[in-house]
C-alpha cells in the first residue's frame, strides 16, 4: 500500500484560503514522502466545475514535475448539492458535480472519484432539510444510477463513501447497495476513521471486500462522541494493526489517502510532516506485526 494525502490537509485549504499553490502543494507532500495526492473539485480553484481537459492537462504536468501521482479526486460540493435534496434543482446539481468529477478525473488519469451518496440529515447544518430514510435511498439509487453510464464511459469508478450522513449505517446495507447498480464502476471509497462512532472498520473492510476502490484514514476517540473527537493519527481509537492486516486479507494494495484536518497553529504545514511519519509506522508496525502472525522473523524492527 501507498501513502497520499488529501488536498484539504493543506494550510487553508478547507477554509476556502490556500496558502499554498497546488504545485507547493505537491511538492511539500513528495518532499515529506507520500507518493500521492487527492485533488478536490470546488466551485472556485484550480479544479471546478467549469475547468477544461487543457487546465487538467497542465495539472497533471505538475504532478509529473513534482514526482507525485494524483490518485483520486473528490469534493465537498455534494454536502450542499446532496444527491437526496427534496428540491429537485439542488439534486440535479448534485448529478451535475458527479458527472464533472468523472469526467475531470478521466483527464487526471484518475481512476475512482469521491461521492456522498446523499444524506437523512447533514450534521454540520442543521438548515438542510432532514429527508426520512426510504426516501434519501431512492432519491440516492435513482441519482447515482443516472450517472453509471457516465462512469462506464470513462472508465472511471464512482467511489461512494461512508460519511456521518445517517444513510446506509451498517457494512451489509453499504454492500448491498453498491451491488444493485451490477456495475464495475460503482465500488466503494472507505472511510475509516468515519466508522469508529458505530462500529469497527476492520469488521467493513472483510464484508465489502472488493468492492473497495480507495481508501481515506483519520482516527477518532470514540469516548468524544462528535466531530470534536476526530485527532491526528495514532491519537484515537483506530485498531491499525486490524484495519491493515484486513485490508492485506481482501487483496487491497492501492493508497491510503491521509484526510485531515489542518490544527489552528502558526505552522499547519507541520501536519503534512507529521502524518506522513505517522503513516510509516503505521505501516511498519502492521506489516512487522503481520510477519509474526505468520511466523516470519521480525529482526531489525524498532
Amino acid at each position: 500500500m501507498k501513502k497520499s494525502i488529501s488536498w484539504w490537509s493543506f494550510p487553508g485549504v478547507l477554509a476556502g484560503k490556500p496558502e499554498l499553490s497546488l504545485r507547493e502543494c505537491m511538492q511539500l507532500a513528495r518532499d515529506t514522502g507520500f507518493e500521492g495526492i487527492e485533488l478536490w473539485l470546488e466551485e472556485k480553484g484550480d479544479i471546478n466545475l467549469n475547468s477544461t481537459r487543457q487546465e487538467m492537462k497542465r495539472i497533471l504536468e505538475l504532478a509529473r514535475e513534482t514526482e507525485i501521482e494524483i490518485n483520486s479526486l473528490a469534493t465537498g460540493l455534494l454536502w450542499e448539492y446532496t444527491l437526496t435534496n427534496g428540491k429537485k434543482e439542488i439534486r440535479e446539481k448534485g448529478k451535475t458535480v458527479v458527472k464533472k468529477m468523472l469526467e475531470l478525473a478521466h483527464y487526471l488519469k484518475v481512476d475512482a472519484v469521491l461521492v456522498i451518496p446523499g444524506a437523512v440529515d447533514v450534521f454540520f447544518n442543521p438548515s438542510i432539510e432532514v429527508v426520512p430514510y426510504d426516501v434519501a435511498y431512492r432519491r440516492a439509487f435513482e441519482a447515482i444510477k443516472e450517472c453509471v453510464p457516465i462512469a462506464e464511459e470513462y472508465k472511471v469508478t464512482i467511489g461512494l463513501e461512508n460519511v456521518w450522513n445517517k444513510f446506509l449505517l451498517s457494512p451489509l446495507e453499504f454492500r448491498d447497495f453498491v451491488d444493485k447498480f451490477n456495475s464495475e464502476y460503482v465500488g466503494i471509497y472507505f472511510d475509516v476513521g468515519n466508522v469508529l462512532l458505530t462500529g469497527y472498520p476492520e469488521h467493513w473492510i472483510k464484508i465489502l471486500g472488493k468492492r473497495i476502490k480507495q481508501i481515506h484514514i483519520k482516527d477518532f476517540r470514540r469516548r468524544v462522541g462528535n466531530a470534536e473527537g476526530f485527532v491526528d493519527l495514532l491519537e484515537g481509537d483506530v485498531n491499525w494493526k486490524a484495519v491493515i492486516l484486513a485490508l492485506q486479507e481482501v487483496g487491497y494494495e492501492r493508497y491510503l489517502t491521509a484526510e485531515i484536518i489542518p490544527p489552528y497553529s502558526q505552522h499547519p504545514e507541520a501536519l503534512i510532516y507529521n502524518t506522513s511519519r505517522s503513516m510509516d509506522f503505521i505501516l511498519k508496525r502492521s506489516r512487522a506485526n503481520h510477519d509474526l502472525d505468520k511466523g516470519k522473523s521480525n529482526q531489525g524492527y524498532r
